[in-house]
């Protein structure tokens, strides 16, 4: 298969998800390229920006199977992982599944439920496994994770551990609508429900032959060099008591090469990794006491390091 099927394929998926969520075109193209490259997605704003109505609008255009939950402080680890029970006409412990074992998983407000529950998803999210009274139970593939959490300091939420931020390729804000794009949601609603419209344009072979043919993109060694670079500043910047681990730095090596292929290219430019570089670096690096006085933001610091580390060489053809 050549360059252009895949391309059409990708575009099939994203036309069937814009039916459901208006004027949000970039931060639909972001979410669908972590999951065609192995990742998962946290989803930041504020209540009633349409967070939950993407999420279940790419597990109907995807047709995964998908299981939903919302995290509320009552919720166990064992809820999202499954529990071992006594069958006393066997008399064995039987193993029964959690939430989690689904494509597709919707972690729906996943700051308001304890930092224990939170801990749940570490292992499914690294290793796409699930570990319970000493058995390993491998989840299907693909799988990807689609959190959704209010911003830090609303009423009744709990800081994510760092571990766990690093566990998401990236982190997006969905933002008010525009004004035409606001305009258009109340037409809509008016008549049907737009994830309704939504039909089904993809198949979980269809994700795994999209998530083999963007794995086997083509990146210069300057490319790579570039984005260890980009990670080496953020290590050794004097405002960041926290930079950029490996598992970040492979994030935006894959992510890059998912941007090439939205891009029609078969190969990584610079401009793939610059472009993607803010949502899969700004919520894994933390700020010093020093950055926190000067009132500067992670975004900021991301800016700075894009413009002082060298560029590669390296254009279109």
């Amino acid at each position: 298969m050549d360059k252009k099927y895949y391309s059409n394929r990708i575009n099939g998926i994203l036309s069937e998800v814009k039916k459901a969520v208006v004027g949000k075109d970039q931060i639909i193209i972001k979410v669908l390229l972590t999951i065609l490259c192995k990742g998962h997605v946290l989803i930041e704003d504020i209540p009633g920006v349409g967070k939950t109505t993407l999420a279940l609008a790419f597990s109907k255009a995807l047709s995964l199977e998908h299981n939903r939950m919302q995290f509320t402080p009552d919720v166990l680890p064992s809820d999202v992982t499954g529990f071992s029970i006594y069958n006393k006409n066997t008399g064995n412990f039987e193993f029964r599944k959690g939430v989690a074992f689904c494509n597709l998983f919707l972690a729906d407000e996943i700051n308001r439920t304890s930092s224990k529950t939170q801990s749940a998803l570490l292992e499914l999210m690294e290793e796409k496994s699930i570990t319970v009274d000493g058995m390993t139970y491998h989840l299907p593939e693909p799988y990807t994770v689609i959190a959704t959490q209010n911003p830090i300091g609303s009423a009744g939420t709990h800081n994510l551990p760092d571990s766990q931020l690093d566990r998401f390729m990236l982190k997006l804000s969905m933002g008010y609508p525009d004004f035409s794009g606001e305009v258009s949601i109340l037409k809509s609603k008016s008549r049907i429900n737009p994830l309704a419209e939504v039909k089904p344009v993809a198949n979980a072979d269809m994700i795994l032959e999209l998530q083999e043919y963007i794995s086997n993109i083509y990146i210069d060694d300057r490319i790579y060099e570039y984005i260890v670079s980009l990670s080496t500043a953020t290590r050794n910047h004097p405002m960041l008591k926290l930079g950029i681990s490996p598992r970040g730095t492979l994030a935006l090596m894959n992510i890059s090469r998912g941007i090439a292929v939205a891009m029609g290219r078969d190969y990584v430019i610079p401009d793939d990794v610059s472009y993607i570089c803010h949502d899969v670096f700004e919520h894994r690096l933390m700020l010093n006491s020093k950055a926190k006085l000067a009132e500067l933001t992670t975004g900021s610091i991301v800016n700075e390091i894009l413009k002082t580390v060298s560029v590669p060489k390296i254009t279109k053809g």
